[in-house]
């Protein structure tokens, strides 16, 4: 094995000779048969017709699921919109709201001046929370001629069902510039629609946050793999990169986690240059990208200051600065270089924190310190008894990923080509990431007369370095599954039909030519698809058969009697998850609801829930006429919990917090102490003259219980281990 020296910046090479395909020259053009030249555009053309078609068959797909599971277009309008659960419903009250506005101009004044959605608060919608999606198809619905023929809810899941074909058709492209055949960006879209409940939980979660941003960020993955193809033009460069940084920008605008995930994607930018696997130039070009786009979802956003106070942006401006004086970082011998690196990391690293910490402290920001002792507290960096964090903490979707994901994903057989397209390509990574520190980039391997080079390209390099951090990111945090699953079945298709992996392959047994290696690339998904038809077909078509209904009477029971009995200005409190439901139901005023980036919102909702705690009725009268309640919702699936184990209830949750021993046989702390009262939701129902002093109580069914407030005074006393926002 010998090396040659390779200038520096230059880009990587394909991983064999034989394998390279440069870009067509004037001279191999006349070489080109015509006929030859057709196939070409036609075998192309047809690849682009079927990824579309799998996309629309996704949307279809999804939409048929979301029917059948609902009886969507048979129930009443107020199942329909409870069936929004959680934030869901809260993201959908603003779509509705701008569609009863009188005008548009109106209604966005409305949601820059909203008072409804907190009471005795006035706040900018636009700015604390990404909704500039129901915005943009509450204007379009109202300019559109459309109305009578299609409703507003259905035009708001299609669009967003729609959004499914872009995120289809965005693997598939990723699949087919990896590999070069779109057999693969079949084979993508085939294993992204059968891993449905691992790839996606669209069909019943639609106003989600990710479900509109997930698509954006697929299609610029897409952008960027085509963006780091080698020998480009110009003119194709530049495309790649307006379209790199529209998707950037609606994925952005979409998400309040964009954040974070443009972090992880920095952080393998900065892994890429540091191990020169792509050009500095096209890492600059990616870091500015990313800038500009948050700092135009800042403008958008009314200069929110989460944006300002974010650590990707933080780290960007470290990298540029750090590189700008440390210079001649990829010269010496190989252990300068490697010391060299060193520091250059431990700079960039130590700057980044220091530019967040005095970001932060100069803007006053504290909107995202929950997210940050959630990860300290989750990675075992320290106990916490924070209410916020420990919320976090006892929630599934927040917890490790689940082993069970792992026999789904190999029931597709995806996880086996996967498996072996990561070994295979980390290994060749890191010879070359060897060879690149010790100025010998290229390895040639010497085999008789002939000579092969081991190389990586840069666009697979970014694949898979994207697929090794989200898969991680995922495996740590299972809400982050979706962000990595869908690459997933991209990345595995590509290692299915590889040509560099089926010629290391076809060399290594010494049965290697071309010929072989194309029918192998195009045997092996055929071989794929036809077992996963005959395997899945009959089971999804069981699935698009299996109809429901929706059913949730106590509910539907609730929101017909706010509606029709009380004020339209009336306050209502109660849970996070039930609030946005009052809120797109009846359009009532909420003391909380569960968009949780906000630290002022996060102290009110942990005072509102001392409904759920050991606490006097005056003392939670008191805080509840603080924020103008009318009427408090108590459920009994909250002051009763099973769902959580002893510890993670919610109940438990302000137990500790309060300084409290919690409920049940079990250990607790040794400084917790015995609570002075009962638990609220509990004694408030058995009528005693202390309760019913303060409140009344106006409706009840199986799930739920309403109070009315009486008048009192509106004082508050602080509460142990909590402070009333007033």
């Amino acid at each position: 094995m010998t090396a040659l020296r390779q200038r520096k910046g230059s880009r990587a090479k394909d991983f064999s000779q034989e394998n390279q395909r440069p870009e067509t020259t004037q001279d191999t053009k006349e070489k080109t048969p015509p006929s030859e030249s057709v196939w070409s555009i036609v075998w192309s053309v047809a690849g682009a017709l079927l990824g579309v078609s799998l996309g629309l068959l996704t949307c279809i797909y999804v939409a048929t699921l979301h029917e059948n599971d609902l009886w969507f277009s048979n129930i009443k309008e107020v199942e329909r919109e409870i069936s929004f659960r959680t934030e869901c419903g809260l993201y959908y009250s603003y779509y509705k709201q701008l569609l009863r506005a009188p005008s548009i101009q109106q209604g966005f004044f409305e949601l820059v001046n909203e008072n409804t959605t907190e009471s005795k608060r006035t706040i900018n919608l636009l700015q604390r929370m990404n909704i500039y999606q129901e915005v943009f198809l509450g204007v379009l619905y109202r300019i559109l001629p459309i109305q009578e023929y299609l409703e507003p809810v259905y035009f708001y899941i299609y669009s967003v069902f729609g959004l499914q074909t872009v995120y289809v058709i965005a693997l598939y492209a990723t699949s087919w510039l990896l590999s070069g055949t779109w057999l693969a960006g079949v084979l993508a879209a085939v294993w992204y629609i059968l891993n449905r409940i691992d790839t996606t939980r669209v069909e019943f979660t639609i106003p989600l946050r990710e479900n509109w941003s997930l698509p954006f960020f697929a299609l610029q993955v897409a952008a960027i793999t085509y963006y780091l193809k080698p020998q480009l033009k110009p003119l194709q460069q530049k495309l790649a990169l307006l379209l790199i940084f529209m998707s950037t920008l609606a994925f952005s605008l979409t998400w309040q986690f964009n954040q974070f995930i443009l972090l992880i994607q920095a952080l393998i930018f900065f892994a890429l240059d540091c191990l020169d696997l792509i050009a500095p130039g096209q890492v600059s070009s990616l870091y500015l990208i990313q800038v500009a786009s948050l700092l135009l979802v800042w403008l958008l956003q009314f200069c929110n200051s989460m944006i300002l106070g974010s650590l990707v942006l933080c780290f960007i401006v470290a990298v540029f600065f750090v590189k700008h004086f440390q210079k001649n970082l990829k010269t010496g011998s190989v252990l300068a270089r490697v010391v060299k690196l060193l520091i250059h990391c431990i700079l960039v690293f130590g700057l980044t924190f220091t530019i967040n910490y005095l970001t932060k402290k100069v803007l006053l920001l504290k909107s995202d310190e929950h997210i940050y002792k959630f990860i300290k507290a989750k990675f075992g960096l320290g106990s916490t008894r924070d209410f916020d964090a420990k919320l976090y903490l006892c929630e599934e979707a927040f917890g490790v990923m689940p082993l069970d994901t792992f026999e789904r994903l190999a029931g597709t057989l995806v996880l086996y080509p996967y498996i072996c397209a990561l070994t295979i390509f980390m290994i060749i990574l890191m010879v070359v990431a060897a060879g690149n520190l010790s100025d010998s980039s290229t390895i040639h391997l010497l085999k008789g007369n002939e000579e092969k080079t081991m190389s990586i390209r840069p666009d697979i390099a970014y694949n898979l370095l994207h697929t090794v951090f989200f898969g991680l990111l995922a495996y740590s945090t299972m809400r982050m599954k979706y962000i990595w699953t869908g690459h997933m079945c991209a990345f595995a298709a590509y290692g299915a039909c590889s040509r560099e992996l089926w010629g290391l392959y076809l060399r290594v047994i010494h049965f290697h030519s071309k010929t072989k290696e194309r029918l192998v690339r195009y045997t092996v998904p055929l071989f794929i698809i036809v077992f996963l038809y005959y395997k899945f077909w009959p089971k999804l078509t069981e699935e698009m058969s299996e109809l429901r209904e929706f059913y949730d009477p106590d509910t539907v029971e609730l929101m017909n009697w706010i509606s029709s009995k009380t004020s339209k200005k009336a306050v209502f409190a109660g849970s996070m998850q039930l609030l946005a439901g009052i809120k797109l139901c009846t359009g009532r005023v909420l003391t909380n609801h569960p968009h949780y980036e906000d630290k002022a919102l996060r102290e009110r909702t942990k005072q509102v829930y001392q409904i759920y705690a050991h606490q006097s009725p005056e003392d939670v009268h008191k805080i509840l006429r603080s924020f103008g309640t009318d009427y408090v919702v108590l459920e009994d699936s909250i002051c009763y919990e099973r769902r959580h184990s002893r510890g993670c209830r919610l109940r438990d949750l302000l137990d500790v917090a309060n300084g409290h021993i919690m409920d049940g046989p079990g250990e607790n702390d040794p400084d917790l102490t015995p609570a002075q009262h009962p638990r609220f939701c509990d004694e408030i129902k058995t009528d005693d003259p202390a309760y019913t002093k303060y409140f009344t109580r106006v409706f009840k069914n199986k799930t739920f219980h309403v109070y009315k407030l009486k008048k009192g005074r509106k004082k508050v006393k602080s509460v142990k281990g909590s402070n009333a926002d007033v």
